[in-house]
């Protein structure tokens, strides 16, 4: 199946799936004509590729994971969990200190409401 169908059939623009090619992700044949081709197993690539994604994961990363997938073993799957909770170790700072700027953030807020009330009462 040609790029314009993968893409449909996984939920994705063409411009993802070309991405995902180039970023070594997503591979696929060309025809004689220097159309890229794809089979069914390209469309579930896409569709767990866009899963990895949505767990915000980086190109890089699901680099780093794909020989789990690709190749299976243990040492893979090892390797695989390891840089997965590396990532929800960043995400969870991450969060933490969005948190810490959301809570900065209200206490400006209160200070800015208090002189407000007092300046204008």
């Amino acid at each position: 199946m040609r790029i314009g169908e993968v893409a449909s059939r996984a939920g994705v623009s063409v411009r993802s799936v070309r991405y995902y090619e180039d970023q070594g992700l997503l591979v696929s044949t060309r025809s004689a004509g220097g159309q890229r081709q794809y089979t069914e197993h390209e469309v579930e690539r896409v569709r767990f590729l866009q899963r990895l994604y949505t767990a915000g994961l980086s190109s890089r990363t699901i680099a780093e994971l794909l020989p789990c997938v690709d190749a299976p073993s243990a040492d893979h799957s090892d390797a695989a969990l390891e840089r997965m909770a590396e990532e929800r170790d960043r995400l969870t700072e991450h969060i933490a200190d969005l948190v810490r700027t959301r809570d900065a953030l209200n206490d400006l807020m209160t200070a800015a409401r208090e002189y407000r009330d007092a300046e204008f009462a």
